[in-house]
């Protein structure tokens, strides 16, 4: 047993099974053994590959959206251009290379980026130097302005409680002991308050998820926009509603049961679009679209084409994989999707379609 195992083992034997979403918070941020707090996890030498290490066209065409977002906002001043769960800090720079010929935007930004892993915020601080960087532990604190935010892979590796339907009521998934070995179980049926609306769609052993952190983010994001105007891009994978066990853990880019070793492993859940969505009302929520539909719409293959031009042999090759891999329906094109949230008096968001009688999945 690893030793946040054991730790789990004894509480569990002391007051009972704990729910996923304990579970998870547990074996991602426990301050001595938790897999954010003491590592690096991205790329081909860590556990997992996000697309801000596939590709800089990645964060390039986003940063781009975002400046052509605040363009037509008026181009207000100052702003605050922000991340969540910025990782090695990628993202925000190929973001803050590619809108560094914007006009008036790097002198209007003012960035801040949410982190809760120390190791993470050393290497984000060494990848955006000489940026001046403001961290955050929670959206919470983030200032009073404009605010400009994309969250690539965070609502993903949010704790998530789980559970199945068991006639009118809900019966949770909680993770217990079983002859010492750590197991899932279920508890007795309950009505949940916050699955009423799932009845109508779902049938005895159905499993649900919901992401109890989610709702409380989404309106901070919410109440910043609506009243100072901004706009926010949410990728992730997950869809317009949660259906079935999305629950996983990645080590070394394989798939590892979730119990088997705590702390070591990458445990994330699939995201329910529809309830950040509801969460962030007033905001309007654009058609949630799939990533290569989008990044195809932002102009991904012309800027892939330019850069090729100075590649070739193996180099060109990796060019040719890493656009596949952002765009194709059998990679991450379709099993990742974009939210776009601006106020209801915005223009769209570049990349992205809204109508007054349409939301949910494009």
């Amino acid at each position: 047993m690893t030793p946040l195992a054991k730790i789990l083992a004894r509480q569990i034997a002391t007051t009972g099974p704990i729910s996923v979403a304990d579970f998870m918070a547990e074996c991602l941020l426990h301050p001595d053994h938790g897999y954010y707090a003491t590592r690096d996890p991205f790329g081909t030498s860590g556990d997992f590959t996000t697309a801000p290490e596939i590709s800089q066209m990645f964060g390039e065409l986003l940063g781009l959206a975002l400046a052509q977002a605040w363009l037509d906002q008026g181009a207000p001043a100052p702003i605050t251009l922000a991340e969540l769960g910025p990782g090695r800090g990628t993202l925000m720079a190929d973001i803050l290379r590619a809108t560094g010929r914007v006009p008036g935007f790097h002198a209007a930004a003012r960035l801040h980026l949410v982190e809760a892993s120390p190791v993470l915020r050393t290497a984000q601080a060494k990848s955006l130097a000489p940026h001046d960087v403001t961290h955050h532990d929670t959206v919470d604190t983030l200032p009073d302005a404009p605010l400009f935010l994309i969250a690539n892979e965070f609502f993903d590796a949010l704790p998530i409680r789980q559970f199945q339907r068991d006639g009118t009521g809900w019966r949770e998934r909680q993770v217990g002991l079983e002859e010492g070995h750590l197991t899932f179980g279920l508890t007795a049926a309950l009505p949940v308050r916050d699955l009423a609306h799932r009845l109508d769609d779902t049938r005895d052993g159905d499993l649900v998820e919901i992401c109890p952190a989610s709702p409380a983010i989404m309106a901070q994001v919410a109440t910043r926009i609506e009243a100072q105007g901004g706009a926010a891009l949410i990728i992730d994978y997950g869809d317009w509603r949660s259906g079935g066990d999305t629950f996983q853990a990645i080590a070394a880019h394989d798939h590892v049961d979730p119990l088997a070793t705590p702390g070591t492993a990458d445990l994330t859940a699939h995201v329910d679009f529809e309830a950040l969505a509801r969460s962030a009302a007033p905001l309007t929520p654009h058609l949630l679209t799939p990533q290569g539909l989008f990044l195809e719409r932002l102009g991904i293959t012309q800027r892939a084409q330019t850069l090729a031009a100075n590649l070739s042999g193996d180099a060109l090759e990796a060019h040719v994989k890493a656009h596949r891999r952002l765009t194709h329906p059998d990679e991450m094109g379709t099993l990742f999707k974009v939210l776009g949230l601006t106020r209801a008096d915005a223009p769209d968001l570049p990349g992205l379609t809204r109508t007054p009688d349409q939301t949910g999945p494009a």
